[in-house]
Formats: structure tokens, C-alpha cells, sequence
């Protein structure tokens, strides 16, 4: 073939991709800080961070440390927290009765946060994994082999009101019990929490990378297992359809944002949950996610800073209007560089 080989085209799609600036010109999808939801751990009296083995440059966070950490996320233009409690085993029993605290470590946390950063939105979980000594998200039945359902729910409608009462703009029910994201709303408009919205879990699938989170809120230490299975109410990761009929049941409930968690894993069901509702989606990039992404980069496998980014626009790409994730920080420091 001759040197001078020219092939007759008219459409080259490599002129748009010539240089950075039309590269830039043509980017369909960009991430904000304001797309980032930084989840964050709190504990009880410590007096200096303690990072999450398992999950690199997490930290686990004192009340004062974490107003610190909400005040540089919201410089940084992230614009909302999802907070989790790290709780003191000695607190923790079957039943989960701390959730009911009015002075538990989660409220406190809350009511901290929203004196020192009013205009940061803050998520909270409802769900009774970091309460309970099994590590269930619910109560047990008589046989203990399964959550009892609608006690399970009774319990979070009065979790949920606690943390709209602590001041609260979201609570996130993560727990997967069927009619919860209904019976929350009744309960937050009759308490007078018309406002406080919904971030239901709705797509939540019984997923094997949970285990650096478990480690993070003290449920696996507290069931024996960080392989502990939540099968009879998490989703099975096999079901497409299955997904897309819970979030339109929590959307059919009153919730006003759904999220599919985990979020990498599960772009189609981004994809079809966008397509199905008009309200916002979430995606909850998670401990597992997160740190194989790490894990591989210590071992010089993967560019820590480029396959952070790609994890995200792709989640962004799925169709997700914001993005629970660990890189939150360190994102929107790069974004705003």
C-alpha cells in the first residue's frame, strides 16, 4: 500500500477529538461538586480521626471533626452529607433500642452539623444495621432466621420523624422492608415534617462489596461476619425487573428521589430506573467500589486519579442526578482546580 494512502471520507469522527479544547467542546457528560453526596462516619469521643482499614482515607470521625470535615466539604461546593453511626458495641442489643434515642450519637451529630453549616443538606440513614447485635437492618422474628417486616417498619417511621426533628433535609430508609417509604411519609405529615423529604434505597441488591461499610459502622464485628446475608429483603442481584418495580413503588409511596445501590455494578438498572420515573435518581458508589479501586492503584495496577473519575462519569453517564461516593472530597478538590 503506498505511503500517500488516502481514504475518501466525509464524516471523520476523530476532528472533534483533535485537541482539548473540542474535546471540551463535545463533552456529553461532566461531573460538578454539587453531583457528590459525601457519606461520612461518625463516633462517639474520639479525640483524633481514625481511618477505616479497609476503606483508604476514610475516616471515622469525633462530632467536632466531622462539623470540620462538613465545613470543608461545603467550601469545596459539595453540597450534601449522608451521615452513618458508628455506635459503642456495649449500646447495641437485639432490638436496636438506641435508634430511639432522642440523645443518640446520630441525632447529636445532626443537630452539630446543622448549627456550624446550615445550608448543607444532610441524609440520614434509617435503617437498624448499626444498632443491632446481629447486624440485621431490622428485627428479628421468634425463630431469629429472618426481619420481621412491618415491626421493622414501625420502628424506622419513628427514626424517621427523630431525625426530621433533629433538623434533617432527607431520610434515606436503606432497609428494603416492603411499604416503609409510605409508611415514613404518613408519619413525617402527620408530625408536621411535610418538608423533609425521601431518599428511598430502592434499588438495593444483596451485593457482596458491602464489606468495607460494615466494617466502617461496627455491624459486621457485631454479627460475627462481614459476609453476613441480607437475601430475604436486599435484592437479588440476577433481577432486572424486580429493580424497576420497587422504585416504582417507593415512587408510587411518596419517595422523591430514588437510588440504586450498589452503582457501578448495576449501570443498567441506573439506566432503566432513569427511564421510568421523572424524579431524581441516586447512585451509591460503595465501600467495595471504592476500595478496589484503591487496592489495585496501591498496587500500581490502575491510575488512582483517572479511574476515579471514569467510575464516576460513567455512573453519571447511566443516568444518576447525584452520586453517594467516597471520592466526594477529593473530586470536587479536582473539579475546582
Amino acid at each position: 500500500m503506498p505511503d500517500n494512502f488516502k481514504l475518501d471520507l466525509i464524516h471523520r469522527p476523530r476532528r472533534l477529538r483533535r485537541t482539548a479544547s473540542l474535546r471540551a467542546l463535545t463533552e456529553e457528560t461532566v461531573l460538578h461538586a454539587a453531583d457528590f453526596i459525601a457519606p461520612l462516619f461518625v463516633v462517639d469521643g474520639k479525640s483524633r480521626p481514625e481511618e477505616i482499614k479497609s476503606m483508604s482515607g476514610v475516616f471515622r470521625l469525633g462530632i467536632g471533626d466531622l462539623v470540620k470535615e462538613c465545613c470543608a466539604l461545603h467550601r469545596l461546593g459539595v453540597r450534601a452529607v449522608a451521615l452513618f453511626p458508628k455506635l459503642d458495641p456495649k449500646l447495641k442489643d437485639h432490638e436496636g433500642t438506641q435508634a430511639l434515642n432522642e440523645e443518640s450519637l446520630i441525632l447529636r451529630a445532626v443537630r452539630a452539623v446543622k448549627q456550624a453549616v446550615p445550608e448543607l443538606a444532610i441524609l440520614t440513614d434509617v435503617a437498624l444495621d448499626p444498632y443491632t447485635t446481629h447486624g440485621h437492618d431490622g428485627v428479628l422474628t421468634a425463630e431469629m432466621d429472618d426481619v420481621e417486616n412491618d415491626r421493622t417498619v414501625g420502628i424506622l417511621t419513628r427514626m424517621a420523624v427523630m431525625q426530621a426533628r433533629a433538623g434533617v433535609d432527607l431520610v434515606a430508609p436503606s432497609d428494603m422492608m416492603d411499604g416503609r417509604v409510605g409508611a415514613i411519609r404518613r408519619a413525617l405529615d402527620a408530625a408536621g415534617f411535610s418538608g423533609t423529604g425521601i431518599m428511598a434505597y430502592s434499588a438495593k441488591f444483596n451485593s457482596g462489596y458491602y464489606g468495607p461499610f460494615r466494617d466502617a459502622v461496627g455491624s459486621a464485628q457485631a454479627a460475627g461476619t462481614r459476609l453476613l446475608s441480607k437475601a430475604t429483603y436486599q435484592l437479588n442481584p440476577a433481577n432486572r425487573r424486580e429493580a424497576i418495580a420497587e422504585a416504582l413503588l417507593d415512587e408510587s409511596e411518596g419517595a422523591d428521589i430514588l437510588m440504586v445501590k450498589p452503582a457501578g455494578l448495576y449501570l443498567d438498572i441506573i439506566r432503566d430506573i432513569r427511564e421510568v420515573t421523572r424524579k431524581p435518581v441516586a447512585a451509591y458508589q460503595i465501600s467495595g467500589e471504592y476500595a478496589q479501586i484503591h487496592a489495585a492503584a496501591k498496587l500500581g495496577w490502575l491510575d488512582l486519579a483517572r479511574c476515579r473519575h471514569e467510575s464516576l462519569i460513567a455512573i453519571k453517564r447511566a443516568g444518576a442526578d447525584m452520586i453517594l461516593t467516597y471520592f466526594a472530597k477529593e473530586m470536587a478538590a479536582e473539579l475546582g482546580r
